[in-house]
């Protein structure tokens, strides 16, 4: 119970605006940001039924993970009457499809809206552990007040996600919810290893199904008469194709379409079959260099670049040069590189050095020199923001920029357009008037401390609307520390 009374303080610090004595689990905090941020009222909610009990049961017989819930239901629901819990399995959208367990705990499960048909995704109902699950792709337990709604704290649950092993989509979660002292807290990683197992069934299920298409169509492939070709699923994934090593894992096909362009530039043609396709690269096809693709998230408390797939490994240095080229495509010289790194004392000789430990990584195809410019398709959070903001789509430049570029680095032109592009956020959010907006903005890094953003929210949030007392204590702790 002492854990139950410390969450409870620090939960009323927080939603107050005040220092709490300990922090939440980031999980939890980015949770309850992200929850409050969809209006869920921390003091009375209920979650939406989105199917009654005539439609449940249809739509339980159309969902893959029925193929599962008999092995969920063998590891989970036959230790439920010691454990006193009850085992829930959602669809991807978080709405619960199953619930097995002990009568009278399902009795005390009905009243607070833990039944089937009922959504528990986070933007309905608030940090939980089946919605939380969905919305982090990962195990998560949720204990008492780290529940946002107060109803929820006598409960304690976890959940962990289960994917489709052809596409790798969320198919749903599975979760163990009981009350407040009767989850352990090693439940989690049963109800995780509970949700690798039933991926691995549906693997299997996945495997005999593939054999049986491949048997069926080979002489499809066969009759080819060696022009290439390759046979796939209907989701696209190659089962066989002639000649081998030459081949994606996957082609994405579009519905109706008759060629597709594969990854090396060759078209396709695509032959619709019973069951999945079969591709056939006419001879007269010839291979176009495809560009790589570069990803960057640079807004963030760890910068990340992925290229093809593969996350790069990154110093800061390396992630200032790759946010310098994506701002400048034309490219840049050594000697621009060294005075926007490191201002009128920057050497080009150390740039070509960095430049050339970056290209070993990126290779001849992701980097040019003379100038140093990138060659591959990049996507990049921070340009993603400035894009938003230019053609004033300020929701969108909000939900990109939660944090500012590459916060670590003191490089002059980074510490230049990191300023300049929150400064613009600011300036738009408070703007436009759009008060969704202005609160994700106020919940972001940038906007945390400031006080002039929560003032404009203070005074023009209704007075019913869940984030006001938040507002309200969070400014009044800024008035205080101005002081």
């Amino acid at each position: 119970m002492a854990q139950f009374h410390l969450l409870q303080q620090v939960r009323e610090a927080t939603l107050g605006g005040e220092k709490a004595t300990v922090s939440l689990r980031s999980v939890i905090s980015e949770s309850w940001r992200r929850s409050l941020a969809a209006h869920v009222d921390p003091e009375d909610y209920q979650p939406p039924v989105v199917y009654g009990s005539d439609e449940v049961a249809d739509v339980r017989s159309a969902h893959p993970l029925r193929a599962v819930v008999p092995l969920l239901r063998d590891l989970l629901v036959g230790i439920a009457d010691e454990s006193r819990h009850v085992m829930i399995v959602t669809d991807a959208e978080g709405t619960i499809l199953w619930r097995e367990g002990p009568s009278d705990i399902c009795l005390r499960a009905d009243p607070v809206g833990l039944c089937e048909g009922a959504r528990w995704t986070e933007d309905v109902i608030g940090t939980n552990a089946m919605g939380t699950a969905l919305a982090i792709d990962a195990p998560v337990q949720i204990y008492s007040a780290e529940h946002l709604v107060r109803t929820y704290h006598t409960w304690t649950c976890a959940a962990a996600p289960i994917h489709d092993p052809d596409t790798g989509d969320l198919l749903g979660a599975v979760d163990v919810s009981g009350l407040l002292q009767a989850l352990h807290p090693a439940v989690v990683c049963l109800v995780n290893a509970t949700a690798q197992l039933a991926e691995s069934h549906l693997r299997g299920q996945m495997q005999l199904r593939d054999e049986r298409l491949r048997v069926r169509n080979m002489p499809h492939l066969a009759g080819l008469r060696g022009e290439a070709g390759a046979l796939l699923t209907p989701t696209g994934r190659v089962l066989a194709a002639e000649p081998l090593g030459r081949w994606p894992e996957r082609v994405r096909i579009r519905s109706g379409a008759d060629r597709v362009l594969l990854d090396d530039g060759r078209e396709a043609l695509v032959e619709p079959l019973a069951e999945g396709y079969l591709l056939r690269v006419p001879r007269s096809a010839r291979a176009v260099p495809r560009r790589p693709k570069l990803s960057l998230s640079f807004l963030g408390d760890r910068p990340v670049a992925v290229l093809d797939g593969r996350e790069l490994p990154l110093t800061l240095r390396w992630a200032e040069l790759l946010a310098l080229l994506a701002l400048h495509p034309a490219g840049l010289t050594a000697e621009q590189l060294a005075l926007q790194l490191y201002g009128d004392d920057g050497n080009p000789a150390t740039v070509r050095a960095e430049i050339h430990r970056l290209r070993t990584q990126l290779g001849d195809a992701g980097m040019q020199a003379k100038p140093y410019r990138l060659r591959a398709d990049v996507e990049a959070d921070f340009l993603a923001a400035r894009a938003a903001l230019s053609s004033g789509d300020v929701r969108a430049a909000v939900a990109a920029c939660h944090a500012s570029l590459l916060a670590g680095s003191e490089a002059p032109a980074i510490r230049a357009e990191r300023y300049h592009l929150v400064a613009a956020l600011r300036s738009a959010v408070l703007d436009h008037h759009d008060l969704d907006a202005l609160w994700t903005f106020a919940q972001s890094e940038p906007g945390n401390d400031d006080l002039e953003v929560f003032e404009r929210l203070a005074g023009e949030l209704p007075a019913h609307d869940p984030r006001r007392p938040v507002v309200v204590a969070r400014l009044a702790w800024l008035i205080a520390e101005d002081e």
